[in-house]
C-alpha cells in the first residue's frame, strides 16, 4: 500500500499592503489637489481655470515651496529647525544692505548671503549636537538672536533702494520666465530633484533617514550622528539663504519683519509632505505636493471673497491636521515593519510520494 504524505507545514503568507491601500496612502493628496483644482474649477470658471491663476500660484508660492524644502531637510533627522522665518528676514535684507548701501556687485552679495546661510545652519547643528539642546528650544534661541541681527543691521526700519532702483538683472531673477513659465518655479523644481536624488538614491539620504528613525540604532551601525546631523542644518541654512535672495528680488525693499510670516506655511508644507509619496518619511516630491495643496486652496479661498484673517486659520488647521497625518502614517510604517520582523518565516513545503507506480513500504 502507499503510505499516505505528511501534512505540510502552515504556511505564513508574507504581509503586504493591499495595492489600493498603499495607493491612497501614497497619492491620496495629489488626488485631493486635483479635486480641488475641479472644484474651484467648478465654482470659479472664469477666475481660477486661467493662465493668470496658474502664473500667480507659480511665481508667489515659489519661496513658500523653497523654505518649506528647507525645512524638511532637518525633519528627516528628526530635528526641526525654528530659526527659518528670522534666517530668511536676514538674509533677504543682507542682500539689500550690501547692494544698495556697500555697493556690491550683486552676484557676490547674493553669493555671500547664501554662504552666510550656511554658517549659521552649521552653527544651529552644533548648538543643537554638540550643546545637547533640544531642537526646538536651541533654534528658537539662535532665530531670536538672528532677528535681534536684523534689527540692527536695518536700524528697525526699511532698506529702500535709491531712485536708479535695484540691478534689472538681479530683478531679473524673481521676474523673469522661461518656457512661458515664472522663472522661480524652476528653481523649486530644480532644487526638489537635487533633495530627492540626495535622500532617496544617495548613502547620505538613506543615513539621514536612520538617523531621524533611530539615532541610537545609528550611532551602533557607526553612523557619525553629531556630523550628518550638522549637514542637515547646514543644507537648510543654505536652502534659506537661496531663499533669501529670491525674497530680496521680488520685494525690491528690505522689510526685516517680513520673514515670520513664511515660518508657518513652511513647517506645514514639510510635515504635510510626510504623509505623500512615500508616507510616514519626509520627502522632497511630498513637500511639493503639500505646498500644491496649500497653493490651491488659499487661492481658491482668495477668490472666493474670504477675509483675510481665514489665512492663518487655514494656515493652522492644516498644520494640526499635517502633524495628526505624519504621525499617523509614522505609526503604521513602524507597525507594519514591526509585524513583518515579528511574522514566522515560511516554511518549506516538504515533498510528497510519487502518486503512482512506486510504494513507500510492503507490509509483511
Amino acid at each position: 500500500m502507499t503510505a499516505a504524505p505528511p501534512p505540510s507545514a502552515p504556511r505564513s503568507r508574507p504581509l503586504r499592503r493591499a495595492p489600493a491601500r498603499h495607493f491612497a496612502g501614497a497619492y491620496g493628496l495629489l488626488v485631493f489637489t486635483a479635486l480641488l483644482v475641479l472644484v474651484f474649477s467648478f465654482a470659479l470658471p472664469r477666475t481660477f481655470p486661467t493662465r493668470d491663476t496658474l502664473d500667480s500660484v507659480l511665481s508667489t508660492q515659489s519661496i513658500p515651496a523653497v523654505l518649506a524644502l528647507a525645512a524638511m531637510v532637518p525633519v528627516v533627522t528628526g530635528s526641526f529647525d525654528l530659526s527659518l522665518g528670522y534666517g530668511l528676514g536676514l538674509a533677504h535684507v543682507m542682500v539689500l544692505r550690501l547692494v544698495v548701501d556697500a555697493a556690491w556687485p550683486w552676484p557676490w552679495a547674493c553669493l555671500a548671503v547664501i554662504a552666510g546661510g550656511g554658517v549659521v545652519g552649521v552653527l544651529n547643528g552644533v548648538v543643537v549636537e554638540f550643546g545637547r539642546i533640544d531642537s526646538f528650544i536651541a533654534t528658537l534661541g539662535t532665530g531670536s538672536m538672528l532677528y535681534a541681527v536684523t534689527g540692527w543691521v536695518t536700524g528697525g526700519g526699511r532698506i529702500v533702494p535709491g531712485p536708479a532702483g535695484l540691478p534689472t538683472a538681479f530683478t531679473d531673477l524673481y521676474d523673469s520666465t522661461l518656457l512661458g513659465l515664472p522663472l522661480p518655479a524652476f528653481y523649486v523644481l530644480a532644487l526638489a530633484l537635487v533633495l530627492w536624488v540626495v535622500l532617496e538614491r544617495l548613502p547620505l539620504g538613506r543615513f539621514l533617514y536612520v538617523i531621524g528613525a533611530n539615532p541610537r540604532a545609528a550611532e551602533l551601525v557607526g553612523i557619525p550622528t553629531r556630523r550628518y546631523t550638522v549637514y542637515a542644518f547646514a543644507a537648510s541654512g543654505l536652502i534659506v539663504g537661496f531663499a533669501g535672495v529670491l525674497l530680496a528680488a521680488q520685494q525690491q525693499i528690505g522689510n526685516p519683519s517680513i520673514g515670520l510670516d513664511y515660518l508657518l506655511p513652511a513647517f506645514v508644507g514639510a510635515l504635510l509632505g510626510s504623509t505623500a509619496i512615500r508616507p510616514g518619511r519626509p520627502n522632497a516630491l511630498g513637500t511639493l505636493v503639500a505646498v500644491a495643496v496649500l497653493a490651491v486652496g488659499l487661492t481658491g479661498i482668495g477668490q472666493l471673497g474670504a477675509a483675510f484673517w481665514t489665512v492663518p486659520l487655514f494656515y493652522g488647521g492644516t498644520l494640526l491636521l499635517a502633524v495628526g497625518l505624519a504621525g499617523y502614517s509614522a505609526r503604521r510604517l513602524r507597525t507594519g515593519a514591526d509585524a513583518a520582523r515579528d511574522a514566522p518565516p515560511t516554511a518549506p513545503r516538504p515533498p510528497t510520494a510519487p502518486s503512482g507506480g512506486g510504494t513507500a513500504g510492503t507490509a509483511p
